[in-house]
């Protein structure tokens, strides 16, 4: 009861004309970052982190989180249009949300994505709101041994409940692995696989791997089809944003789940891109269309963006509660906190309690707002999907080079961006899935850091991955999700065969 006299104290401080007007620039800008590829929330936060130094500590937090907010609600869009992920965590919404726009459901798509990403953020503010005393003593306990379960779990779920051949969702996540590996080895110093050239050192960027992956091959297949492929035209108004809303009441469940799982990855260390990846494997496990899923299913498109924009903003919870930040994004906070005189942790809901809650009630209107500019300016996003391939496929490719070349101002970024295209057009070709392969280059690197950390800290004993009751659920639950695909198989067989045997 207290925390909600708190937050109405902080209403009062968020919902002055100066702090909505820079929510609304915040927003603005924010889906400007989350549709460039390659720019991303935390350099567009980072960038224009020097701008709020004049000015008052909460008015630039609600600036620079609504500039989160609204790359959060950007990420979405050129994933859809395009099948380019503005944001790492878009990747698993242009499974079934492309397919949609392809299909003249652009806004439908959008619709969807937006209003899941708000729902899914929300679940994670209201947690920061009434759990964050809670919540921020559990993560405490997290060490190397339950920073690696968290990842295997994350892989084995993906494994265990994936429909595609297991084969190669293997083959796709080891070649993410080999890929997480290339450049100086963290723990050791050593080089591994950069083959004496030293772009490599800094080892192989996520995004520069993606918009090769997804934007180039695409453009790749276009080619071979001849650009046939034509946008499509969408007609976008009103009706189309209710009618859409009106299916969201029978997707609850899948709501609650991308929700839980988010929330979960942004409070540990998985981070928006594993909960996005969870979130759209747990709905097409559950989902009663699971086999449709990648022909264009709005549900495909729910679960994605609920989970990884309730673990995007469930990470802000240990910055403020512990200052220990749960993403890049909210490591920038942290730098911009700390700037302002301000040391997060326990004691800055004590001694900064107006800056607090006045920043807790601008995560609720940020969102609110983001989602109002958003849904209003659908009808100019999917206008896009009228211009022909052919004419709009020299514009990604400009803005896939624009992008790739931003992440390290590196020209061999570029290169590397057309080899992962060609890479991307033959697994497309040959049917191997790319998202497993996108997880274990995301998560690798930090999955094997954690690893070996831990087996550093115990002297080489595999027992310590057992050895407290938190581990050792998760390493279960892990092991679960990994033998629960050839489980369900074996017992379907089983009852395939039954009436057989009885005739």
């Amino acid at each position: 009861m207290e925390n909600i006299v708190y937050l109405l104290d902080g209403f009062q401080v968020a919902l002055s004309l100066h702090n909505l007007l820079f929510m609304l620039i915040g927003v603005l800008l924010g889906i400007v970052v989350g549709v460039l590829p390659g720019l991303g929330g935390p350099n567009g936060v980072a960038i224009l982190l020097p701008l709020t130094f004049g000015m008052d500590p909460t008015s630039a937090i609600i600036l620079l989180t609504s500039i989160y907010w609204g790359a959060l609600f950007g990420g979405a869009i050129t994933a859809v249009l395009f099948n380019i992920p503005g944001e790492p965590w878009s990747v698993a919404t242009t499974f079934d949300g492309y397919p949609m726009a392809q299909q003249g459901r652009a806004g439908e798509a959008l619709t969807a994505a937006f209003t899941a990403s708000f729902v899914g953020a929300i679940s994670g503010v209201m947690l920061i709101t009434f759990l964050a005393p809670l919540v921020a003593k559990f993560a405490l306990r997290f060490g190397p041994a339950e920073f690696f379960a968290v990842f295997f779990l994350t892989f084995c779920s993906f494994i265990g409940m994936g429909k595609e051949n297991k084969a190669k969702i293997i083959v796709s996540l080891a070649f993410g692995f080999i890929l997480a590996g290339v450049g100086i080895d963290t723990i050791s110093g050593d080089m591994r696989m950069t083959f004496g050239v030293t772009e490599l050192m800094s080892g192989v960027d996520f995004l520069v791997v993606v918009i090769g992956m997804f934007g180039i091959s695409e453009i790749l297949l276009a080619l071979e089809e001849g650009m046939s492929f034509r946008g499509k035209n969408a007609k976008i108004d009103p009706i189309v944003v209710l009618r859409t809303w009106a299916q969201m009441p029978r997707y609850i469940f899948t709501f609650i789940r991308s929700c839980l799982a988010g929330i979960w990855l942004g409070i540990s260390p998985g981070g928006a891109v594993a909960a996005s990846f969870m979130g759209y494997g747990l709905a097409k496990r559950f989902s009663s269309r699971g086999e449709r899923f990648g022909q264009g299913e709005i549900e495909g498109v729910i679960a994605p963006e609920t989970a990884a924009h309730a673990a995007g903003t469930a990470a802000l919870l240990p910055m403020l509660a512990l200052g220990i930040p749960g993403s890049a994004t909210a490591a920038v906070l942290l730098g911009g906190l700390m700037i302002w005189g301000l040391q997060p942790g326990p004691l800055l809901f004590v001694e900064q309690r107006d800056f607090v809650w006045g920043l807790i009630a601008s995560m609720y209107l940020g969102n609110i707002v983001g989602l109002i500019v958003v849904l209003s300016t659908v009808p100019l996003f999917a206008a896009i999907m009228r211009i022909p391939f052919a004419l709009i496929a020299p514009v990604i490719l400009m803005m896939c080079a624009i992008g790739a070349y931003t992440v390290a101002n590196a020209e061999f970024d570029i290169w590397l961006m057309l080899i992962f295209g060609v890479v991307g057009y033959a697994f497309k070709k040959l049917d191997y899935p790319l998202a497993p392969m996108v997880l274990a280059l995301v998560l690798g690197d930090r999955a094997e850091d954690a690893f070996r950390q831990a087996l550093i800290g115990s002297g080489g004993d595999l027992s310590v991955f057992w050895e407290n009751g938190l581990v050792t659920s998760l390493m279960v639950i892990a092991l679960a999700l990994l033998l629960w695909g050839p489980i369900s198989d074996g017992l379907s067989r089983l009852r395939s065969r039954r009436p057989v045997a009885a005739e």
